[in-house]
Order: C-alpha cells, then structure tokens, then sequence
C-alpha cells in the first residue's frame, strides 16, 4: 500500500517552463550560428597566406553572437517559470 500512495503522491514536475525551453532554444542557434560564421577561411596551401581570416564577420560578428547565445542561455536557466505575469 505504502508504494502505491507514493505512485499518486509523487507527480511529474518538470523544472522548466515552456518559456525557459524557448529561451534555451534560441539561445542554441544563436551559438550554433555564431560557430558557423567563425568556420572557414584557411588555406589550402600551407606556403600561402590568406588574409580571409581576419574579415570582420570572424572576427567580430560570430564572437558577440556566442557570447550573445551564452548571455540568453544563462536568462533561460534563471528565468522563473512559475511567476505570474497578471498581477
């Protein structure tokens, strides 16, 4: 008897929220997109230099979307899903 009453007393919870999991999501891509924009530009040849390294897409732009994507996947885990927005 004890097992069943532990059965109905114990409900599934999940810790996030819809919201959270959203969040984590685009968090996601962000990071995944940031990845991708930093891939690529070497070089073939190892005796050849290639100055595509150093564009402003790798440089600047992928960088501040990882750290973008890293920025909404800390407000994802935080964010509160049980808080009601109607007060």
């Amino acid at each position: 008897m004890g097992e069943q009453k532990r059965k109905v007393d114990s409900k599934t919870e999940f810790i996030f929220g819809k919201k959270n999991y959203k969040f984590l999501f685009i968090g996601l891509a962000c990071i995944v997109i940031g990845f991708v924009l930093m891939s690529g530009g070497g070089s073939d040849d190892p005796n050849v230099f290639d100055e595509s390294i150093y564009s402003w897409r790798r440089i600047r732009l992928a960088p501040t979307l990882v750290l973008i994507g890293f920025g909404i996947q800390v407000y994802a885990i935080l964010l509160n899903p049980n808080k009601d927005s109607k007060k």
